[in-house]
This record gives C-alpha cells, sequence and structure tokens, in this order.
C-alpha cells in the first residue's frame, strides 16, 4: 500500500529546538553511562557517552526511560540533528528516543587506536546491536536514513529478535560488493561522483580538507528545495571533526565498491547480506518528492518486505534528509509502523 503525505519543510530553530531539548533531556543516566557536555549539539542538551563493542557511543537520549525504545540512525554526511525535532515529537508519545553518532561522527570514538577504522555496511549494524546491548535494551523499534536505513534494514534483516518494527527512508538498502560491480548507466554512474571521488588519494585529500564545504554541496545537491540555513549546516557539521571521520568515510564508499577489504570477521555477515534477505518486521518505507541522491523506486524493493508493509510518499520538496525536511510525517511513521 502506497500513502502520499504533503509536509511542509521545516527549518531548524536553534533556540527553540535547543529549548524542548532541555526540557525533555537530562534524564539519569543508566549504568555505564555517563553524561558529558555537549557543545557540538546543543539542541539535544547533554550527550551520554557509553562503551559499547569497539566504540565509545555518543547519543542523545530523550522520553521516559521505560517508554518503548526507539533507535533512530543518521546518515552521510549528517548527524543526530536530522532527528532534533523528530525526537521530541516521539517522547511526548511515550518513546524513549535514543540518537547515536555512528562511528566516525561526534563523540563516538574508537576504544583502541588498532581497531580498523571499518566503515563497511555490516560493521555499522553490529555497532547498533552493541549499543543495544550495553544500554540493556532487548527488542527497539528502529529506523533512518541513508547509511542509517541501511543499517536499519541489516538489524532487521540479521537480527530480526532485536528489531520490533522498522523504519526506512529510500526502502531496501542492503547491498554487496559483488553487485556493486555491475556498471550503470551513464546518468546512474553521474550520480555517484563522490563514490568514484572518493576512490582516489585526491578525493580522500580533498575530502580531509573540505569537509564541511563537500557536506553543504550534498545537502545541497540532495535536498534542492530545502533552504537550510548556516546555524542548521554548522550544528551538524561539527560532528565531522571526528579524528576518525574521513577514515571512515573513505573506508565505506571504497569498500562498497570492492577497492577496500572489509574485516574477516565479518565475512559471515557480509555473505549473508550479498544473498539480498528479506525484511520480516513490520516496516514502512518512505521517499521524499524531491529526493535527487540516488535511490531505488519503491516498486524495485517493495517484495523484500514479507512482513506487514506499507509505503508512504512524503510531498511539499522534501528532499534526501526527510527526518529533518519533514519532522512530523517521520515521526508520524514511526508511531504508525509500532501499530501495524
Amino acid at each position: 500500500m502506497t500513502e502520499h503525505i504533503n509536509g511542509s519543510r521545516r527549518r531548524l530553530l536553534g533556540a527553540t529546538i535547543a529549548g524542548i531539548g532541555v526540557m525533555q533531556l537530562g534524564l539519569s543516566g543508566l549504568a555505564r553511562a555517563q553524561s558529558v557536555a555537549a557543545t557540538s549539539a546543543a539542541s539535544f542538551g547533554d550527550i551520554r557517552q557509553i562503551n559499547a563493542g569497539t566504540l565509545n557511543i555518543g547519543y542523545a537520549q530523550t522520553g521516559p526511560e521505560n517508554g518503548p525504545p526507539v533507535i533512530l540512525l543518521h546518515g552521510w554526511p549528517y548527524d543526530i540533528h536530522s532527528f532534533a525535532d523528530v525526537a521530541p515529537m516521539l517522547a511526548a508519545a511515550g518513546y524513549r528516543v535514543i540518537v547515536p553518532y555512528l562511528r566516525g561522527y561526534g563523540s563516538t570514538r574508537f576504544l583502541s587506536a588498532d581497531t580498523p577504522r571499518n566503515g563497511q555496511q555490516a560493521v555499522v549494524a553490529v555497532d547498533i546491536i552493541a549499543l543495544m546491548d550495553a544500554l540493556r535494551i532487548q527488542k527497539a523499534l528502529i529506523a533512518g536514513f541513508d547509511w542509517g536505513a541501511r543499517t536499519a534494514d541489516i538489524v532487521a534483516a540479521l537480527w530480526p529478535e532485536r528489531c520490533k518494527a522498522l523504519v526506512s527512508v529510500s526502502g531496501y538498502l542492503i547491498g554487496s560488493q559483488e553487485a556493486n560491480r555491475a556498471p550503470l548507466p551513464p546518468k546512474a554512474e553521474y550520480a555517484w561522483w563522490y563514490q568514484f571521488y572518493f576512490a582516489t588519494e585526491r578525493g580522500r585529500a580533498g575530502y580531509e580538507a573540505n569537509r564541511r564545504e563537500f557536506s553543504r554541496l550534498i545537502w545541497q545537491t540532495a535536498s534542492p528545495q530545502w533552504h537550510f540555513d548556516d546555524a542548521t549546516f554548522e550544528r551538524s557539521a561539527q560532528a565531522f571533526d571526528n579524528p576518525d571521520h574521513v577514515a571512515v568515510v573513505i573506508h565505506n564508499y571504497r569498500w562498497r565498491l570492492g577497492l577496500a577489504e572489509g574485516e574477516s570477521q565479518y565475512d559471515a555477515l557480509e555473505k549473508r547480506l550479498a544473498a539480498a534477505p528479506p525484511i520480516t518486521v513490520p516496516t514502512i518505507t518512505m521517499e521524499g518528492d524531491a529526493n535527487a541522491a540516488p535511490h531505488p523506486s519503491p516498486s524495485a524493493y517493495a517484495k523484500k518486505f514479507t512482513g506487514k508493509y506499507r509505503h508512504i510518499d512524503v510531498g511539499g520538496g522534501v528532499g534526501h534528509n526527510l527526518p529533518q525536511e519533514a519532522p512530523k510525517a517521520f515521526a508520524d511513521a514511526v508511531i504508525g509502523v509500532d501499530r501495524m
């Protein structure tokens, strides 16, 4: 089933959202979690830190501690502020909302200097399972876009017992190195220009030197009708100052093209993902009507969702960063999938 929502785009107003964040957050930390000052995430109040797997993960939390857990996952080149409007809406509906910085973003850090700065698809999902274990969350509703949607898809596909339901912008994004070897039509290849740029040492050096300029360009081209202001961009751009950011991003895109090796400990997971496993948990997929980033047609992936399923098209000039551009539509989808 497909629904059409005509959602208006919304800007993040720093002072207003900061006020909401202060009111909604500040809940007591769980065992093993510690709060730290969040100079880079004012709209979320304090950012908590917790050791999980190979990482010390920074995450925002809002809503009642005993509420049904929801994990919101951002993409590249974005950060937790993609959910700055969504999180208070879900908290008001009674959910415990957890918004982590992915590896290479914000205050998330590797625990060891010897751990590879790996960005392959399986390892990011393993991070989320480790976070759930550290927070003692057995099962959560998981939602995301871009890298976050792919990660949520993987958790739902490989660990359905840990995923109550799924919201995935642009649908089924699980891939494989083998599938990515097949060339696309020229127009489609052109849309992936940055992936090929990152395949070169010039591209790595260029991204290292121009993280903000590069990311702003991606925001503008992927969401051509989203008129974000400088403060909105800078709030997220601080997350790219993470010392591991460039290494993780470059490895992610090189790994996709088979130009970089993954870690052998994740080979079994990647083999399962390469078979494009179905997703059985209740799912809502979403797409903005002005998403100018490469993305599949809903008709191409609908059959991959074999459980309760619905697709929602969001109108009103909404681009790639759907949760930040149409937060009410995204929050409504999270609440809706929980009731399917």
